[in-house]
This record gives C-alpha cells, sequence and structure tokens, in this order.
C-alpha cells in the first residue's frame, strides 16, 4: 500500500516532469552579429508547439502547421527554423540584450529554457601617447611615461602588458566612459610592451615601440601632454559621434517617405 509520503512524492515528480525544470544558457556575442537559441528537438509533430518571449514579450508561436512573429523590434532581424523551432536574431543591437524564454509542448510534455543574452558594443584601438613633460634633450637617459587610452566604453579592461604578463590593469562595468593607464618605462628597456582592451568576447592590441619615442621631443610626433591627447580625441569621438546621428536621421526620414500613407 502507498503511504500519504510516497503518494506526495510521486505527484511531485509527475508534477515536475509535466511541467519541466527550467535551465538557463548564457549567451555572449558582439554587436551587429548574429545568435541562435535551440529548442534541442529534432522535428515538431503535429501538435507540438513552440512559443518564444522576450522578457514579457512574445516573439513568436510555432506549430507543425503554422508560424506566428508578433514582436516589431525583431521584424526583419529574425529567422525561425520551422522544422526544430529554433530562432535566430541577426545584426544585434544593444536592445536584443536580456532574458528570452522557451516554452514547448512536444508529445504532450511541457517544458522551459531560459536564455539570457549579453550583446556588447564594438571595442576601439587603444592609443598609446607619451608624456611630453618627460622629454628632455637627451631621452635616452631618462625614463618616459606612456599613456594607454580608449574612449566611450562600458564592461571592459584595459590593461599594460610585459611580454605576456599583466603589469597593471583597470575596468569598468555598464558606464559608458573613457579609461586611461599610465605605465612608466626606461628608455633603455628592450621588453616588449603592448596596450589591451578587452570584453569577455574579443580584445584589441596596440603595442608599444619604444624606439619611436627615443627622438627628441620636437621631432617626435606623439610627444605631447595629456590634456592635448584627451582633447583630440574627445573631438575625433564627438566628430564621429555627429555623424552616425546624421546618417540614422537621414535613414528613417527614407523609412518615412516610403511608408504607405493611411486610409482615413
Amino acid at each position: 500500500m502507498i503511504d500519504a509520503i510516497d503518494l506526495f512524492c510521486l505527484n511531485f515528480f509527475l508534477l515536475c516532469g509535466a511541467a519541466g525544470v527550467e535551465t538557463e544558457i548564457r549567451l555572449s556575442v558582439m554587436e551587429g552579429d548574429s545568435f541562435t537559441l535551440r529548442t534541442g528537438l529534432t522535428e515538431l509533430q503535429r501538435d507540438d508547439e513552440v512559443e518564444w518571449r522576450f522578457g514579457t514579450s512574445r516573439i513568436s508561436t510555432i506549430t507543425a502547421r503554422s508560424i506566428t512573429n508578433d514582436d516589431e523590434m525583431f521584424k526583419d532581424r529574425l529567422q525561425l527554423e520551422e522544422q526544430t523551432g529554433d530562432i535566430t536574431v541577426t545584426n544585434v543591437s544593444h536592445e536584443h540584450s536580456g532574458v528570452y524564454h522557451l516554452s514547448s509542448i512536444v508529445r504532450n510534455k511541457k517544458s522551459n529554457k531560459q536564455f539570457t543574452v549579453t550583446v556588447f558594443a564594438h571595442l576601439p584601438i587603444p592609443v598609446i601617447f607619451s608624456d611630453a613633460s618627460k622629454c628632455s634633450s637627451s631621452p635616452e637617459r631618462s625614463p618616459r611615461i606612456f599613456l594607454c587610452l580608449v574612449l566611450n566604453v562600458s564592461a571592459v579592461s584595459l590593461s599594460w602588458y610585459k611580454e605576456n604578463s599583466v603589469l597593471s590593469s583597470i575596468s569598468v562595468s555598464n558606464l559608458s566612459i573613457s579609461l586611461s593607464l599610465p605605465l612608466e618605462v626606461e628608455n633603455q628597456d628592450k621588453n616588449t610592451y603592448s596596450c589591451v582592451v578587452n570584453n569577455p568576447i574579443r580584445n584589441q592590441t596596440t603595442h608599444l615601440d619604444i624606439s619611436q619615442h627615443l627622438r627628441p621631443c620636437s621631432d617626435c610626433s606623439l610627444c605631447f601632454d595629456s590634456t592635448e591627447a584627451v582633447v583630440r580625441l574627445v573631438i575625433t569621438a564627438v566628430t564621429g559621434l555627429a555623424a552616425m546621428a546624421a546618417v540614422h536621421l537621414l535613414i528613417n526620414d527614407i523609412r518615412r517617405a516610403h511608408r504607405p500613407a493611411v486610409k482615413q
């Protein structure tokens, strides 16, 4: 005879088997790339159903007989695999970061999956400047301070490397700011140095050639004070952002011009 405890355990496991235990998968992707979320199914049968949601918004519902798309944010970026129910999001941007939910009913069994997607911005190439205040008529006799700089970055680390070893590092989380990191090097130093900015997916590296900085300051194209370096980079960044904004406005104007008028 089955006692009360055994009956409770049996009902509990049957309930878990019917509802499915939710699993979580984490993905990282760069802006402009694509990612695929997989159901793990090989083929949808007649009564099977797959539903995808982004946050609380439904993206699509897929069955063996029909497919529906419901979210405008994924319009022209969503590719659906009819046989398996997999979805691929193309040309992703920061707004596609978040939690995706999969609910499926397969052979009358319900299961759930959760995908956490993080979209990272493209990394700038680090720029290295030398400190003009340390220049002298005999530069080979004095150490040189170098400044590595990156603008408008988030969720990255900026590091100085000596050969393959990290000398110093600084990190930023989700705030979009500029990072700089100094390095003091003796001019007689023959080691190889490099400045690296990286996120969990990629990195950008600029190598330091000390021999290029052994000339007198009047002849050194990279020798200028830190204030001037920052000003030059800020002007370049602002100009680039203004150009991107102008292109974005132009594209919106073209889309509005070709959008059919709404009939009253």
